[in-house]
């Protein structure tokens, strides 16, 4: 495993991080606890130190698993990295905890309410990064989030603050770190093979000021391992059935074929190894964080740092 530095005064982070939103049980079809927890362990086995999840995965359930890998291991190595902002705690009651509809919450008082939710689901005393979780625009103009993030850096609730960028408004909302650069420090970005508009303006402000980036669904929702096809089915409460339907996959799919010629310039990668290894290779980028349902996975994706990034001359024309 290989180790950048994330952002200009982060600490060293695992260039190959573990997402932990399948693993909640919720959105990516069936899951098992114990599966999930032997995934979380060979992943830290392996060297990594990034963990990302969010409040809302699961409602809360990933975290609660989290936080029992680290408990069972003793470890206070690794870098726990959580969202706010998709607020499940206040609507209809809908669920066995509950929790009902999910729907986008940016205020302040809302924000500082779910990262205390988080630090007890954790058990810690502070949050390694609490990252808004990919607000609209709208909600991102107003002072609430901002101000929420501030104040929980004061009381020493959150040591580092951070921004999930909403998929596909990486150009419309790069502006923002002209206005908030001295308050993130992190921010996390939609970025892989078939993905790239993150490269236009949100990754050149990052390296302007010194803000580290985190690349989420690196993978695209498994996509890029090769192993879909049109007839791929995705179970009901899997969200793959609308992010990748049929029609989408179909156009995915298109465009895979025609970057085929860099996987098989690396014979002896996978090509989920290879899409890993792209998205570490951008100078904006310290890490990458692919989920992983299973030991298996959580190896594979592993390897990937152990390669390297891709010579730039090497990575097709957006």
């Amino acid at each position: 495993m290989k180790y950048a530095k994330l952002g200009k005064n982060g600490p060293l982070v695992s260039t190959i991080g573990f997402g932990a939103w399948a693993i909640g049980g919720r959105d990516w079809g069936k899951t098992d606890d114990r599966v999930s927890k032997r995934a979380l362990h060979e992943a830290i086995d392996r060297g990594v130190t990034l963990i990302d999840t969010a409040d809302v995965y699961g409602f809360g359930h990933s975290e609660e698993i989290i936080a029992e890998v680290l408990r069972e291991r003793g470890d206070n190595t690794v870098m726990v990295a959580t969202k706010a902002g998709n607020d499940f705690y206040h609507g209809t009651k809908a669920d066995d905890k509950g929790y009902g509809p999910i729907r986008q919450n940016a205020d302040r008082d809302y924000i500082i309410f779910a990262a205390e939710q988080s630090l007890k689901r954790l058990s810690v005393d502070a949050l390694d990064l609490l990252q808004l979780h990919s607000p609209d625009t709208e909600k991102l103009n107003r002072d609430d989030p901002w101000e929420a993030l501030r104040i929980l850096k004061d009381q020493g609730k959150i040591r580092r603050a951070g921004w999930s960028v909403q998929s596909f408004k990486e150009t419309e909302q790069a502006y923002l770190l002209d206005r908030y650069h001295e308050l993130i420090d992190v921010i996390q970005v939609r970025y892989n093979l078939l993905e790239r508009e993150a490269e236009v303006a949100l990754f050149p402000k990052a390296i302007q000021y010194g803000i580290g980036v985190i690349v989420r669904i690196p993978l695209l929702f498994g996509l890029l391992t090769g192993k879909f096809s049109v007839r791929t089915k995705f179970e009901e409460n899997d969200h793959r059935r609308f992010n990748l339907s049929p029609e989408k996959l179909k156009r995915y799919l298109k465009r895979l074929d025609k970057i085929q010629p860099l996987f098989d310039g690396y014979p002896g990668q996978s090509k989920a190894q290879v899409s890993l290894r792209f998205c570490i290779s951008h100078p904006a980028c310290q890490t990458a964080i692919p989920g992983a349902k299973t030991p298996e996975q959580a190896a594979e994706n592993c390897a990937a740092s152990d390669f390297g990034p891709i010579p730039r001359e090497e990575i097709p024309e957006n």
